[in-house]
């Protein structure tokens, strides 16, 4: 039974040979599968190369986004201001000069005040008019010493506030985002020493009137003191002697 059974699958298998090698022999070229080594390393070169090529376009899309972000960042306005804390200080030294005492900051109220004060002694006054007036320009020069220390007292006042803007407006520029932001923190910085450079000049304007006013009560005591001499040393009406009576009978 073995020896039969080997046998017939001998015969089948010839039998099948035979059948396909006719079939194959038939079969036109093009529906036999050919391998190419050099046309398979052609594409898989040419898939690398597309593969090189998307990447590059992700790598610049990234460095595009991360531009438009870095230019997002370069207009971002600064969060914080100091305008308002500046221009507080400012119109507290701009109200101090306002409420200068008796001669303002004012070019008319000055000439009016200096033509009534502090001109030539009128030889026709009399000196109950001139006692008046010297009292008048003491007075003035008085009130001038005490706006200049008031104006010094606020401005002393403001250096707190300013050192608190000052510091506020560093931390914003050193940590700005982007140049705009660091651009406008210093121009903040600059406006913080403007309104100080305002506060210098008030000082000195408000000392520079005290010394001024000064310089003319004395410039005006001065003359007074020329006319009260030219008064005593004038020919006038002397003693004339007369009886007098101690006891009345």
């Amino acid at each position: 039974m073995n020896g039969k059974s080997r046998a017939a699958r001998f015969a089948a298998a010839w039998l099948l040979s035979t059948a396909l090698v006719p079939t194959m022999l038939s079969a036109p070229a093009h529906a036999i599968v050919v391998f190419d080594p050099s046309n398979y390393s052609q594409n898989v070169l040419t898939a690398v190369r597309s593969l090189q090529q998307v990447t590059n376009q992700i790598t610049s899309l990234q460095n595009e986004a991360a531009m438009l972000i870095n230019q997002g960042k370069n207009l971002a306005s600064l969060p914080y201001s100091a305008l308002g804390a500046l221009q507080q200080s400012i119109q507290k030294t701009q109200q101090l000069l306002a409420e200068a005492q008796s001669i303002a900051y004012d070019v008319q109220q000055i000439d009016k005040a200096f033509q009534q004060h502090y001109a030539q002694v009128d030889p026709a006054a009399t000196d109950a008019q001139l006692i008046a007036n010297a009292k008048s320009r003491w007075q003035t020069s008085v009130a001038s010493l005490q706006d200049a220390m008031r104006v010094q007292a606020g401005i002393v006042q403001n250096m707190d506030a300013s050192k608190g803007e000052m510091a506020a407006l560093i931390g914003e520029s050193q940590g700005a985002s982007g140049a705009l932001q660091a651009a406008q923190a210093g121009n903040q910085i600059l406006a913080l020493q403007a309104q100080q450079l305002a506060d210098l000049t008030a000082v000195t304007a408000a000392n520079g009137r005290a010394l001024a006013l000064q310089a003319a009560e004395q410039a005006a005591a001065a003359e007074q003191g020329r006319e009260h001499r030219k008064r005593f040393l004038t020919p006038g009406t002397t003693y004339q002697p007369g009886q007098a009576k101690m006891f009345y009978e």
